[in-house]
């Protein structure tokens, strides 16, 4: 059964999204494929960090989170927040960035974001899911983001 629900995932091509946070003076960022709208009306979107990534102690001490659409012509800026830990690497050296609402990094090379309010988390496994109102967007009108099949090529920069 696990290996016909792993053939079944490995068919989905959802969008990447680069996940950054602030909190206390520290700032983190990954790379998250586990995201998604999950209400209308109110707007809602939940984004799941695993437990053993840098990013996800920041975030469990912030108030909101920035979720970026990142261009498929930017494929290094996925590298750099998916394939390097936070623990051992400043992902945020060389990138231009500048501080959003609640002080979250906003990426500069994101071709659209948008910053929640943390309002739940909930611990569904081996990922946090944490759910955000949308305080502040930026968005064009089209847009050609990185998929999940763009980025398979990266290996996760957390320990397993």
């Amino acid at each position: 059964m696990e290996n016909q629900f792993g053939t079944f995932t490995a068919l989905l091509d959802h969008p990447v999204y680069v996940v950054t946070a602030a909190a206390g003076g520290d700032l983190a960022g990954c790379l998250a494929g586990f995201a998604g709208q999950c209400s209308i009306d109110p707007a809602r979107f939940v984004v799941w960090i695993s437990k053993a990534n840098h990013t996800y102690g920041v975030a469990a001490r912030s108030d909101a989170l920035a979720v970026h659409l990142i261009p498929r012509d930017k494929h290094e800026l996925a590298e750099r927040f998916g394939g390097r830990s936070g623990d051992s690497v400043d992902k945020f050296e060389d990138v231009v960035w500048a501080p959003g609402p609640a002080g979250v990094p906003l990426l500069a090379e994101a071709e659209a974001w948008f910053v929640g309010r943390v309002l739940d988390r909930a611990d569904w496994g081996d990922h946090v899911g944490f759910l955000l109102a949308p305080v502040s967007t930026r968005a064009p009108e089209a847009t050609a983001s990185l998929a999940l099949h763009d980025v398979k090529d990266i290996d996760a920069g957390h320990p397993a």
